[in-house]
């Protein structure tokens, strides 16, 4: 299949799982959707805007229920998850809903309520009863969820989001040690070039990207600002090499987030290191699992969405959950370049990570979300000095497109995981040190590179109410280096050598 020939086994073997599933959801955040925090009001449309009948509806905007729990039992936290998927998949179904019938509703938005709003508040209410039961099984019952569970229509405000500073890079303190490939604010710059070879304002099949969602990266002004080394900072790196996933190995699930659950992401993913995960993989399965790391003492897992052209091609996932099934359509794209590099603090030494350190990085709802948790960066070969969070770039001839992930530093030296899978690692703050009560760890800084044809043709997969935005990519990490290799990660790193 031209530049992506490979071998598809994987993906055919989870689209038959999960075709049988019986319960659906999940993705990169276990929250359903919601622009504001839940504290800011639950009606999920952008503080102080009103829609009128006369406003073009694009997508589903739901209350985040999963930010809003209290610390969920060890109990129930499988029941919990799965809810939350379940919930997920709600969503999916109601934006498939209002998509078919958006017409309709356009000239009758009580339609709306009738047939798509109100059906879903039903279906999220017994789901939060449930999550609720599930926590009072084991702790005390939470409160206040209910007013979670309506949602509403929202436009596709991604013009808005370029004026609230989006495209603005990494937060300062993201990019400890990155060698500049991370941003840390400043203007896009004008977004010339935004509807170069794109004749539609819809993209796939009226489901994203628009034209609005590129920028030509050489109209963006340079925003990186390298972090600044202090005396007894740890200078050094270890990179691993995992290959591109030229076995082509995915999948639709998403084991950190909604475990047990097929096609908890509902979008697919590009896997690389551990060849053992899927939304059923244990440690225990992964600690045996065979790996893509040249060094076989990582068996890590790596995996991110993959990137698609928009060309009109049919992959074999084209009537597959995860794939076309979900509005996720075009030709896969293989990496030319990964690069995963394990870098150090810029204020002190570096502790190893906890074996199944579970992070995710990014936010795969940020398009309704907001923006608090994104970690999304965009540029180009020869441009990396300009990185773009909210916008594709467009590359000119002979620069390849770039996508890059600056994960979280620090840990709070007890867990693994956590509840909304990221209270228990932070970023390091601006001056470079650790939250109180964390400590500084590896960070693992993701470089993926693309081989696409110049233009505004090419898209993240996405949850189908995120429209495919670029805000919305993300990355998981899963630790699964044996404790000698570790050790020498932290020795590199700490020792200031450049290890591989």
């Amino acid at each position: 299949m031209g530049r992506t020939s490979r071998k598809r086994s994987t993906l055919a073997n989870r689209a038959i799982v999960a075709s049988a599933a019986l319960i659906l959801g999940g993705g990169g955040l276990i929250a359903v959707n919601v622009y504001a925090s839940a504290g800011e009001g639950s009606s999920g449309s952008p503080p102080g805007r009103t829609w009128n009948a006369g406003t073009q509806m694009s997508t589903i905007d739901c209350p985040d229920v999963g930010n809003e729990l209290p610390d969920v039992p060890d109990q129930a936290r499988w029941e919990v998850d799965r809810e939350l998927a379940a919930m997920d998949t709600q969503i999916t179904d109601a934006y498939q809903q209002f998509a078919d019938r958006k017409d309709e509703i356009s000239r009758d938005p009580g339609l709306a309520e009738n047939a798509v709003l109100g059906p879903l508040k039903a279906k999220r209410t017994a789901s939060i009863d449930r999550i609720a039961t599930a926590v009072g099984r084991n702790a005390d019952r939470p409160g206040g969820l209910d007013g979670l569970a309506p949602c509403s229509l929202r436009a596709d405000d991604s013009n808005d989001m370029g004026d609230q500073g989006a495209g603005q890079g990494q937060d300062d303190g993201q990019n400890n040690g990155q060698d500049g490939d991370q941003g840390n604010g400043a203007n896009q710059g004008a977004d010339d070039g935004q509807d170069q070879g794109q004749d539609q304002d819809q993209g796939q099949q009226g489901n994203g990207p628009e034209a609005s969602d590129f920028v030509d990266i050489q109209s963006v002004q340079p925003n990186v600002d390298r972090p600044r080394q202090r005396r007894g900072a740890s200078r050094g790196t270890f990179t691993t090499n995992c290959g591109r996933n030229e076995n082509g190995k995915f999948n639709p699930d998403n084991v950190i987030v909604a475990p047990g659950v097929s096609n908890g992401a509902h979008h697919m993913h590009d896997y690389v290191g551990n060849q053992a995960n899927d939304a059923f993989a244990s440690d225990d399965d992964l600690a045996n699992g065979d790996t893509s790391c040249r060094n076989q003492g990582d068996k890590s897992t790596y995996y991110w969405p993959v990137l698609r052209l928009q060309n009109g091609t049919a992959e074999n996932d084209a009537a597959a959950d995860g794939g076309g099934k979900d509005q996720n359509t075009g030709e896969i794209q293989t990496p030319s370049q990964v690069t995963l590099k394990f870098v150090g603090n810029p204020t002190g030494k570096v502790t190893a990570m906890p074996r199944f350190l579970r992070i995710i990085t990014g936010d795969a709802k940020a398009f309704t979300n907001g923006d608090a948790n994104a970690n999304a960066s965009w540029s180009c070969t020869g441009f990396e000095n300009r990185q773009l969070k909210d916008k594709y770039p467009i590359c000119p001839d002979g620069s390849q497109v770039v996508r890059s992930f600056a994960f979280q530093s620090c840990w709070d030296g007890q867990n693994t995981d956590s509840a909304n899978h990221r209270t228990h690692v932070a970023f390091a703050q601006d001056n470079g040190r650790c939250p109180n009560g964390f400590r500084a760890i590896p960070q693992l800084v993701q470089r993926i590179v693309y081989d696409v044809p110049p233009g505004p043709g090419f898209a993240v997969d996405s949850f189908p109410e995120q429209l495919h935005k670029p805000v919305t990519d993300h990355g998981d990490f899963i630790n699964v280096f044996d404790d000698n290799l570790m050790k020498k990660v932290v020795s590199c790193i700490n020792g200031g050598r450049k290890c591989r």
